[in-house]
């Protein structure tokens, strides 16, 4: 079996501050154990150092306190029985009640079979407890260790906000021994591998034990750090006539330029803390967007957006992409987090694929998520904005666009083959179509324009930091301003778009 077999203790002495620990666990709660199953209990505490196949406590990571639930699994294969599950519910109630995130690292191979049925459905009471510590607006932060299996994933294991997996760890719902078993054949291999169910978009992503206490206080930082603009942050351009007046074609050219920054450059060069996570969760991921929890000039956010860097004409915004999109709304709702969105794509895929695994009713589906979120939200048009997959991120509270960002229903050559039936009429048809960001702005598309001096390829990292310091204004703003408010103008800009004052 890949992967190491870290301990319930190292793995808590290797994330929070030293001497932090402060344990919530009591005396396991009686099961009414047989003479053969105590003794096993008996043999497991001895084998183990532990009372049970968890300890639970809190601590503090950075100064910063926070809950946390281990699995140990020497003590029965770290399964889940009545005692165990009493102690993760107790223990996620009372990070509940004292308003701390929690962290979990589950390490299990499932359900106790010693006691049965009555041990499945306690798989029901601990999800139930981390759904209620989730509607809190409180993080829920899982690391899965080697293994993760059975009823364990399949319930508080899979519901993090956040989920790592160690290295190499064996995680999935049916044990590969059980598989054998039943179908007398060798579960396939490679599927039950923490890498690739991060490939797939199942977890976030891989994390050496090493490096879980870094990700952890980086988390914490987006999440309980007092959120107030930088002084000195700049706004951006609201007043028209201090947007250049350009052609539309030239905004689209440099739109293109392959040195233009992109939503990865923001995040390295503007943002002073950040998480990455990936994929739907549902094991899907597409590597034309990008997800982070992020922090701009003293302001934290989920951070959704399209990635040029992996875009070209043959890999452009599927359905599973609008789906992580999803994801990031969701995320901003439960975590209480303001949602910017950074809009810079070719286009959504045209293909059969994104037809048959619904396409268009993702793009609905994201324009009504996004256009009813109570949580603030700004939307920053970075460069070309085509189509479905740049409406759907688009119905923020506040957006943002840059001198030479655009937004169409097609790219000026997809307009000029309608019109013209070619596409040599393309810079006619972007002038026509007002396009560019001073037209946007005029029209009250967006509520402001990110200065490029010239272009932005030309000042990749001033510029994204202007971009950053923009978003955290409009959101230092928008914060101020009660969900009912918010949503009501946001629902009327759009009534009203297009109709004369």
């Amino acid at each position: 079996m890949a992967g190491s077999r870290i301990s319930a203790r190292e793995f808590i002495d290797s994330v929070l501050d030293e001497g932090s620990f402060v344990s919530w666990d009591t005396t396991p709660v009686d099961v009414g154990a047989d003479a053969t199953y105590r003794a096993e209990l008996d043999r497991a505490a001895e084998r183990s150092g532990v009372d049970e196949s968890v300890i639970t406590g809190a601590g503090t990571v950075h100064g910063r306190p926070i809950a946390i639930i281990a699995c140990e699994f020497a003590f029965l294969a770290g399964s889940i029985g009545v005692a165990a599950s009493e102690r993760i519910v107790s223990a996620i109630e009372r990070a509940t009640a004292e308003g701390v995130p929690l962290l979990a690292s589950p390490t299990s191979g499932g359900t106790r079979m010693q006691e049965g049925t009555l041990a499945f459905v306690q798989m029901v009471k601990i999800a139930a407890a981390v759904a209620a510590h989730k509607a809190a607006h409180l993080g829920y932060l899982v690391y899965l260790r080697n293994p993760t299996t059975g009823g364990v994933f399949a319930s508080w294991g899979s519901l993090g906000h956040i989920t790592a997996a160690e290295p190499g760890a064996l995680v999935g719902f049916l044990g590969p021994r059980v598989y054998q078993a039943l179908y007398h054949e060798e579960f396939p291999k490679g599927v039950q591998t923490a890498e690739n169910l991060s490939a797939k978009g199942v977890i976030d992503g891989v994390a050496p034990l090493e490096t879980v206490r870094r990700l952890v206080h980086r988390t914490l930082r987006v999440l309980v750090e007092p959120s107030s603009p930088d002084e000195g942050a700049e706004q951006a351009v609201t007043d028209i006539d201090e947007v250049p007046d350009v052609p539309a074609w030239q905004s689209v050219i440099l739109s293109r330029r392959p040195e233009r920054p992109g939503i990865r450059q923001l995040l390295r060069h503007a943002a002073s803390a950040q998480v990455p996570l990936s994929g739907t969760g549902q094991g899907e991921t597409d590597k034309t967007v990008l997800l982070s929890l992020a922090r701009f000039r003293g302001v934290s956010c989920v951070l959704f957006g399209q990635d040029r860097s992996g875009q070209s004409a043959a890999l452009t915004m599927g359905p599973g992409a609008l789906r992580e999109a999803r994801r990031a709304m969701r995320l901003a709702d439960e975590l209480r987090l303001p949602l910017v969105l950074v809009i810079d794509t070719l286009g959504a895929s045209l293909s059969r694929e994104a037809e048959e695994k619904g396409l268009a009713p993702e793009i609905a589906r994201c324009i009504a998520d996004l256009v009813t979120l109570p949580t603030p939200t700004v939307s920053v048009l970075l460069g070309q904005g085509t189509g479905g997959g740049a409406l759907a991120l688009l119905p923020a509270d506040r957006v943002l666009c840059a001198q030479n960002g655009w937004l169409a229903p097609l790219p000026p050559e997809g307009a000029s083959a309608i019109v013209h039936r070619d596409t040599t009429h393309a810079p006619q048809m972007a002038a026509a179509q007002g396009i560019r960001s001073r037209d946007l702005l005029r029209h009250g598309i967006v509520d402001g324009v990110i200065p490029e001096f010239p272009d932005a390829a030309e000042e990749p990292t001033e510029f994204v930091k202007r971009v950053g310091a923009a978003v955290a204004v409009e959101l230092g703003g928008l914060a101020r301003e009660s969900a009912d408010t918010r949503y009501a103008r946001r629902l009327e800009r759009y009534r009203r778009l297009g109709l004369p004052d």
